[in-house]
C-alpha cells in the first residue's frame, strides 16, 4: 500500500516520496546528503535506493506474512493484550463494541435512509431482538420489507467490522508502524473480499481524531466509531478514571469531541442514557470475565464488590438475576447511584465539551447552561438545535427585553422566597395588565410547549416574544406586593407561572447580562 512505502521512506530513512501528476505515488524519492559530491551524486542516490529497496523489501514480507492469516485469525490474539486491568482484555473491549454497534443500527439510532432514522423524541423502545440476533427488528405500521433487510444487513455488517476493527494491531505491519493501524486493517479486509463497508468501517473507525479531521458518514463505519467511543468513555469514567486537570492519560476529551462531531455531522439522535443502560449489563459481564482470569482474582464475593467501587450494587443485582436494565424505568434506583452517574459526571463532561467546541463558534457558554440545567437533556443533536435558537431569540430586541423581564420576575421570586402554592388568580378583580399577561400566557404555554414537542426551537422562542409586552406592562402597571395579601400571594404565581413557561426553552437565569 502506498503508505506502506511512504512512511517506509520518511520514517526509517527520513525521505521525501513523489507523486505524478495525477497524485498517485511515484517510483521517486528526495534525500539529502552533506557532502559535495565530485560524481554529480551518483553513489549518493545509488546506496540509498539501495538502502530504501532493503526496507521495502522488509515491508514487503510483513504485508505477505500479514496476509497468511485472516483478520479474525489476528483477532484471536486480541485476548492477550490488555486494554485495561479493570476494563479486560482488546477482545473484551471489541466483543462489547460490537453489540453496541449492532444495537445502534438495529434501534435505528444509526441508519442509511430516512426510513432508518430514530423517532426525534426517542421514546423508550419495547425490548428488541438479542444483540447477537440474526433477526431483522420486527415490522411496524406497514415498514417495507427492504427496509428490515438494509437495517439487518447494516447491522450484520456493523457487528462484523467491529469485530475486526482491532485486529489489525497485533500485525507486523502495525508492530513496525502503529500510525497506520485502521489503516492496514481496512487492506487486509479487502485482500480477503470483505465487502467495502466492512472495510471501510475498519479503516476509518478512528476517525475523527483531531479537530478539523474528516468525520466519517457511511452508517457502518459510523456504528463502529460511535460504539468503539462510548464504550472508552463509559468504561473508564464507571472505574473512576476520568480527566482531572490537564491531565487525560485515555484520551477522554478526544473521545468526547469526536462523538459530539459523529452526532453532529450526522445528525443522529443518540439518547445516551439510554444508551448507557441497554448495554450496561454487557460491558459490567466482560469485567467480571477479565477479572476471573487474572491475577487480580477476588477470593471472596463481598471483595469482588467492594473493589468495584459504586457500581457494586448494580452488578451483584445483575449477577443475581434481580434485575435488567429495560425491566422497569426504577431500575437504576435500585442502586442508589447509577441515575446520579449518568446525569451528572458523563453529562456534565459532554456539556464542558460542548462548550468548549461551541465557544470556539462563537456560542457563549451561559446559554448552553441554560439548554443543560433544564435537566433530563441527552440528546446532543437536539441540545444543540435548542442552543442555536436560544443565541438567536437572545440577540434579538424581543429576546432582551424578555430576558429582562424573566430576571426581574426571578428575583422578586427569590427575595420573597415564593414556593408556589397560590393559583387562583380569579379570587379578586385582576387589573387589566393581569388580565393582559394571563391571557398572553394561556395563548404562549401551550404554543411553546408544541413548538419544543416538535423540536421548532425557533417557534417556541416567537411563542415567548409574544410574553415581552405584556410582561412589561404588567411590571409597569401593578404593584405586586401589594398590602391585600391574597392579590401579593395571587401576583407571585403569576410570576411563577411566567418563569414556568420561559423554562419550557431554556433556565434563564444561567444567562449573563
Amino acid at each position: 500500500p502506498p503508505e506502506v512505502i511512504q512512511l517506509t521512506a520518511r520514517t526509517n530513512q527520513k525521505y521525501f516520496v513523489c507523486h505524478d501528476s495525477a497524485g498517485k505515488l511515484a517510483n521517486a524519492f528526495v534525500c539529502t546528503a552533506n557532502i559535495e559530491a565530485t560524481d554529480g551524486g551518483a553513489a549518493v542516490v545509488d546506496g540509498n535506493r539501495k538502502v530504501l529497496a532493503a526496507r521495502l523489501s522488509d515491508a514487503r514480507f510483513f504485508w505477505e506474512q500479514d496476509r497468511k492469516k485472516t483478520l479474525a485469525q489476528h483477532a484471536e490474539k486480541l485476548s492477550n493484550i490488555v486494554f485495561h486491568e479493570k476494563l479486560g482484555t482488546l477482545a473484551d473491549k471489541v466483543e462489547r463494541v460490537a453489540k453496541l454497534a449492532r444495537w445502534l443500527v438495529e434501534q435505528g439510532i444509526v441508519g442509511s435512509s430516512p426510513t432508518l432514522s430514530p423517532n426525534p423524541a426517542c421514546p423508550e423502545p419495547v425490548e428488541g431482538p438479542s444483540l447477537t440476533s440474526s433477526a431483522a427488528p420486527a415490522e411496524k405500521d406497514g415498514a417495507s420489507t427492504s427496509s428490515a433487510q438494509t437495517v439487518l444487513e447494516l447491522a450484520n455488517w456493523a457487528e462484523q467490522a467491529a469485530r475486526l476493527c482491532k485486529a489489525d494491531l497485533v500485525t507486523e505491519m502495525v508492530g513496525e508502524f502503529p500510525e497506520l493501524q485502521g489503516v492496514m486493517g481496512g487492506y487486509y479486509a479487502r485482500a480477503e473480499d470483505l465487502p467495502d463497508e466492512v472495510a471501510d468501517a475498519i479503516r476509518d473507525h478512528y476517525k475523527p481524531v483531531g479537530q478539523g479531521e474528516e468525520v466519517p458518514t457511511a452508517p457502518v463505519t459510523v456504528a463502529v466509531s460511535l460504539a468503539d467511543k462510548l464504550d472508552t468513555l463509559f468504561g473508564f469514567f464507571s472505574i473512576e478514571q476520568k480527566p482531572t486537570g490537564s491531565k487525560d492519560p485515555f484520551a477522554l476529551r478526544r473521545a468526547a469531541n469526536s462523538v459530539i462531531g459523529l452526532l453532529e455531522k450526522n445528525d443522529i439522535r443518540l439518547p445516551i442514557r439510554r444508551t448507557f443502560r441497554r448495554n450496561y449489563l454487557d460491558w459490567l459481564s466482560a469485567v467480571a470475565a477479565y477479572w476471573a482470569q487474572t491475577d487480580f482474582v477476588i477470593l471472596r464475593e463481598e471483595d469482588f464488590f467492594s473493589e468495584l467501587g459504586p457500581a457494586s450494587v448494580k452488578l451483584e443485582n445483575e449477577l443475581s438475576g434481580l434485575g435488567h436494565p429495560d425491566a422497569a424505568d426504577g431500575w437504576s434506583k435500585e442502586s442508589g447511584f447509577r441515575d446520579a452517574w449518568i446525569d451528572g459526571e458523563i453529562l456534565d463532561f459532554f456539556a464542558d465539551r460542548l462548550k468548549v467546541q461551541q465557544r470556539e463558534a462563537g456560542v457563549p457558554h451561559d446559554l448552553i447552561d441554560a439548554v443543560f440545567a433544564l435537566g433530563g437533556e441527552d440528546d446532543l443533536v437536539r441540545l444543540l438545535a435548542r442552543v442555536h435558537a436560544l443565541q438567536a431569540f437572545v440577540g434579538t430586541t424581543d429576546g432582551v427585553n424578555l430576558l429582562a423581564g424573566y430576571k426581574r420576575a426571578a428575583n422578586i421570586l427569590k427575595k420573597e422566597n415564593y414556593a408556589g402554592g397560590a393559583e387562583n388568580l380569579l379570587s379578586y378583580t385582576p387589573e387589566p395588565a393581569e388580565r393582559e399577561l394571563i391571557e398572553a400566557l394561556d395563548a404562549a404555554e401551550p404554543r411553546a410547549r408544541g413548538s419544543v414537542a416538535a423540536e421548532n426551537f425557533a417557534a417556541a422562542m416567537g411563542a415567548l416574544a409574544s410574553l415581552r409586552g405584556p410582561i412589561d406592562a404588567f411590571f409597569d402597571a401593578v404593584t405586586v406586593n401589594d398590602e391585600d395579601p391574597a392579590k401579593r400571594a395571587a401576583r407571585l404565581a403569576l410570576l411563577d407561572r411566567f418563569r414556568g413557561a420561559v423554562h419550557q426553552v431554556a433556565d434563564f437565569s444561567k444567562i449573563e447580562g
